[in-house]
Protein backbone atom coordinates (compact mmCIF):
# COMPACT_ATOMS: atom_id res chain seq x y z
CA UNK A 1 0.00 0.00 0.00
CA UNK A 2 1.28 3.46 -0.89
CA UNK A 3 1.93 5.90 1.97
CA UNK A 4 -0.11 9.04 1.29
CA UNK A 5 2.79 11.19 2.49
CA UNK A 6 5.10 9.77 -0.18
CA UNK A 7 2.93 9.81 -3.27
CA UNK A 8 4.82 11.16 -6.27
CA UNK A 9 4.61 10.90 -10.04
CA UNK A 10 6.95 7.90 -9.79
CA UNK A 11 4.94 6.03 -7.16
CA UNK A 12 1.79 6.52 -9.22
CA UNK A 13 3.68 5.64 -12.42
CA UNK A 14 2.47 8.79 -14.21
CA UNK A 15 4.22 11.61 -16.04
CA UNK A 16 5.13 14.87 -14.33
CA UNK A 17 2.48 16.66 -16.40
CA UNK A 18 -0.22 14.18 -15.38
CA UNK A 19 0.83 14.47 -11.75
CA UNK A 20 0.53 18.27 -11.98
CA UNK A 21 -3.03 17.93 -13.31
CA UNK A 22 -3.89 15.52 -10.50
CA UNK A 23 -2.51 18.03 -8.00
CA UNK A 24 -4.74 20.76 -9.47
CA UNK A 25 -7.66 18.36 -9.15
CA UNK A 26 -6.90 17.62 -5.48
CA UNK A 27 -6.58 21.33 -4.69
CA UNK A 28 -9.97 22.01 -6.29
CA UNK A 29 -11.59 19.15 -4.41
CA UNK A 30 -10.22 20.39 -1.10
CA UNK A 31 -11.69 23.83 -1.82
CA UNK A 32 -15.11 22.61 -2.96
CA UNK A 33 -15.57 19.76 -0.48
CA UNK A 34 -16.75 21.81 2.55
CA UNK A 35 -19.63 23.17 0.46
CA UNK A 36 -20.92 20.09 -1.38
CA UNK A 37 -19.40 17.08 0.43
CA UNK A 38 -17.67 15.38 -2.48
CA UNK A 39 -15.80 12.94 -0.22
CA UNK A 40 -15.92 12.26 3.51
CA UNK A 41 -13.78 14.43 5.77
CA UNK A 42 -11.80 11.41 6.99
CA UNK A 43 -10.98 10.16 3.49
CA UNK A 44 -9.97 13.68 2.45
CA UNK A 45 -6.97 13.32 4.77
CA UNK A 46 -5.80 10.34 2.70
CA UNK A 47 -7.04 11.53 -0.66
CA UNK A 48 -3.93 10.52 -2.63
CA UNK A 49 -4.32 6.86 -1.65
CA UNK A 50 -8.05 6.49 -0.94
CA UNK A 51 -9.18 8.28 -4.08
CA UNK A 52 -6.38 9.17 -6.53
CA UNK A 53 -4.28 5.98 -6.35
CA UNK A 54 -7.43 3.87 -6.11
CA UNK A 55 -8.66 5.45 -9.36
CA UNK A 56 -5.28 5.29 -11.12
CA UNK A 57 -5.17 1.53 -10.63
CA UNK A 58 -8.59 1.23 -12.27
CA UNK A 59 -7.27 3.11 -15.29
CA UNK A 60 -4.26 0.79 -15.41
CA UNK A 61 -6.60 -2.23 -15.65
CA UNK A 62 -8.22 -0.83 -18.79
CA UNK A 63 -7.69 -1.70 -22.43
CA UNK A 64 -7.76 0.63 -25.44
CA UNK A 65 -11.14 2.33 -25.76
CA UNK A 66 -12.88 4.89 -27.93
CA UNK A 67 -15.58 5.71 -25.36
CA UNK A 68 -15.19 5.44 -21.56
CA UNK A 69 -18.31 5.96 -19.45
CA UNK A 70 -18.15 6.54 -15.69
CA UNK A 71 -21.44 6.18 -13.83
CA UNK A 72 -22.30 8.00 -10.62
CA UNK A 73 -19.10 10.02 -10.89
CA UNK A 74 -19.67 12.09 -7.74
CA UNK A 75 -16.40 13.87 -7.01
CA UNK A 76 -14.84 12.29 -10.10
CA UNK A 77 -13.57 8.93 -8.90
CA UNK A 78 -12.55 7.13 -10.94
CA UNK A 79 -13.87 8.90 -14.06
CA UNK A 80 -12.11 12.26 -13.81
CA UNK A 81 -8.83 10.69 -12.70
CA UNK A 82 -9.00 8.30 -15.67
CA UNK A 83 -9.74 11.20 -18.03
CA UNK A 84 -6.69 13.04 -16.68
CA UNK A 85 -4.57 9.90 -17.14
CA UNK A 86 -5.82 9.43 -20.70
CA UNK A 87 -5.08 12.99 -21.78
CA UNK A 88 -1.48 11.96 -22.49
CA UNK A 89 -1.65 8.18 -22.63
CA UNK A 90 -4.79 7.74 -24.76
CA UNK A 91 -5.92 11.10 -26.17
CA UNK A 92 -8.23 9.34 -28.64
CA UNK A 93 -10.46 8.11 -25.78
CA UNK A 94 -13.50 10.26 -25.08
CA UNK A 95 -15.02 10.32 -21.61
CA UNK A 96 -18.62 10.66 -20.45
CA UNK A 97 -19.16 11.21 -16.73
CA UNK A 98 -22.73 10.66 -15.50
CA UNK A 99 -23.71 12.46 -12.28
CA UNK A 100 -27.30 13.44 -11.50
CA UNK A 101 -26.39 15.93 -8.74
CA UNK A 102 -26.18 19.36 -10.37
CA UNK A 103 -23.64 20.76 -7.88
CA UNK A 104 -21.30 17.81 -8.30
CA UNK A 105 -21.68 18.08 -12.06
CA UNK A 106 -20.68 21.75 -11.83
CA UNK A 107 -17.59 20.70 -9.87
CA UNK A 108 -16.66 18.10 -12.49
CA UNK A 109 -16.97 20.63 -15.29
CA UNK A 110 -14.78 23.04 -13.34
CA UNK A 111 -12.11 20.37 -12.85
CA UNK A 112 -12.18 19.46 -16.54
CA UNK A 113 -11.72 23.12 -17.47
CA UNK A 114 -8.92 23.80 -14.95
CA UNK A 115 -7.06 20.58 -15.85
CA UNK A 116 -7.49 21.02 -19.59
CA UNK A 117 -9.37 17.73 -19.94
CA UNK A 118 -12.05 17.23 -22.59
CA UNK A 119 -14.88 15.20 -21.11
CA UNK A 120 -18.66 15.32 -21.23
CA UNK A 121 -20.61 15.57 -17.97
CA UNK A 122 -24.21 14.33 -18.13
CA UNK A 123 -26.45 15.58 -15.31
CA UNK A 124 -29.18 12.96 -15.51
CA UNK A 125 -30.15 9.71 -13.80
CA UNK A 126 -28.40 6.68 -15.25
CA UNK A 127 -31.58 4.76 -16.06
CA UNK A 128 -33.06 7.76 -17.92
CA UNK A 129 -30.19 8.16 -20.41
CA UNK A 130 -30.24 6.61 -23.88
CA UNK A 131 -27.71 3.74 -24.21
CA UNK A 132 -24.20 5.22 -24.16
CA UNK A 133 -22.45 2.34 -25.98
CA UNK A 134 -19.33 2.37 -23.83
CA UNK A 135 -16.19 0.41 -24.63
CA UNK A 136 -15.26 0.73 -20.96
CA UNK A 137 -17.69 1.35 -18.14
CA UNK A 138 -16.61 2.19 -14.60
CA UNK A 139 -18.53 2.83 -11.39
CA UNK A 140 -17.15 3.19 -7.88
CA UNK A 141 -19.14 2.95 -4.65
CA UNK A 142 -22.39 3.31 -6.59
CA UNK A 143 -24.54 0.19 -6.14
CA UNK A 144 -24.53 -3.57 -5.60
CA UNK A 145 -23.13 -5.71 -8.40
CA UNK A 146 -26.53 -6.86 -9.65
CA UNK A 147 -27.64 -3.25 -10.15
CA UNK A 148 -24.35 -2.37 -11.81
CA UNK A 149 -24.76 -5.24 -14.24
CA UNK A 150 -28.18 -3.89 -15.24
CA UNK A 151 -26.44 -0.58 -16.02
CA UNK A 152 -23.82 -2.49 -18.01
CA UNK A 153 -26.55 -4.29 -19.93
CA UNK A 154 -27.94 -0.89 -20.95
CA UNK A 155 -24.81 1.21 -21.50
CA UNK A 156 -21.94 -1.18 -22.36
CA UNK A 157 -21.09 -2.36 -25.88
CA UNK A 158 -21.46 -6.10 -26.45
CA UNK A 159 -17.67 -6.50 -26.50
CA UNK A 160 -17.03 -3.83 -23.86
CA UNK A 161 -15.43 -4.16 -20.44
CA UNK A 162 -16.70 -3.02 -17.05
CA UNK A 163 -14.21 -2.09 -14.32
CA UNK A 164 -16.01 -2.25 -10.99
CA UNK A 165 -14.11 -1.88 -7.69
CA UNK A 166 -15.65 -3.90 -4.88
CA UNK A 167 -14.90 -4.23 -1.15
CA UNK A 168 -14.39 -7.16 1.19
CA UNK A 169 -17.83 -8.67 0.47
CA UNK A 170 -17.18 -8.95 -3.26
CA UNK A 171 -17.47 -12.75 -3.34
CA UNK A 172 -20.95 -12.59 -1.83
CA UNK A 173 -22.02 -9.92 -4.35
CA UNK A 174 -20.60 -12.04 -7.16
CA UNK A 175 -22.55 -15.11 -6.05
CA UNK A 176 -25.79 -13.11 -5.82
CA UNK A 177 -25.29 -11.51 -9.22
CA UNK A 178 -24.74 -14.91 -10.85
CA UNK A 179 -28.31 -15.87 -9.99
CA UNK A 180 -29.67 -13.31 -12.45
CA UNK A 181 -26.82 -12.53 -14.86
CA UNK A 182 -24.36 -14.30 -17.13
CA UNK A 183 -20.91 -12.71 -17.32
CA UNK A 184 -17.20 -13.37 -17.01
CA UNK A 185 -15.50 -11.69 -14.06
CA UNK A 186 -11.75 -11.46 -13.42
CA UNK A 187 -10.98 -10.25 -9.86
CA UNK A 188 -7.86 -8.06 -9.66
CA UNK A 189 -6.52 -7.49 -6.15
CA UNK A 190 -6.59 -3.84 -5.10
CA UNK A 191 -3.25 -2.13 -4.48
CA UNK A 192 -4.78 0.21 -1.90
CA UNK A 193 -6.85 -2.35 0.02
CA UNK A 194 -5.67 -5.99 -0.28
CA UNK A 195 -9.05 -7.47 0.71
CA UNK A 196 -10.81 -5.54 -2.06
CA UNK A 197 -10.77 -6.15 -5.81
CA UNK A 198 -11.45 -4.56 -9.15
CA UNK A 199 -13.84 -6.80 -11.05
CA UNK A 200 -13.01 -6.81 -14.76
CA UNK A 201 -16.27 -7.92 -16.34
CA UNK A 202 -17.10 -9.00 -19.89
CA UNK A 203 -19.99 -10.63 -21.72
CA UNK A 204 -22.89 -9.33 -19.62
CA UNK A 205 -26.32 -10.80 -20.45
CA UNK A 206 -29.47 -11.79 -18.58
CA UNK A 207 -29.24 -15.22 -17.02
Amino acid sequence: MINSQKVTADTLNVSRETFERLTIYVDLLERWNPKINLVSRNSLKEIWVRHIQDSVQIYQCAEDAIHWVDLGSGGGFPGMVCAIMAKEEAPFTRFTLVESDQRKSAFLRNVARECGVDCRVVSRRIEMIDPLRADILSARALADLGTLLSFCDRHLNADGIALLPKGVSWKKELAEACKEWKFHAEPITSLTEPQSVILKIKGVSRG
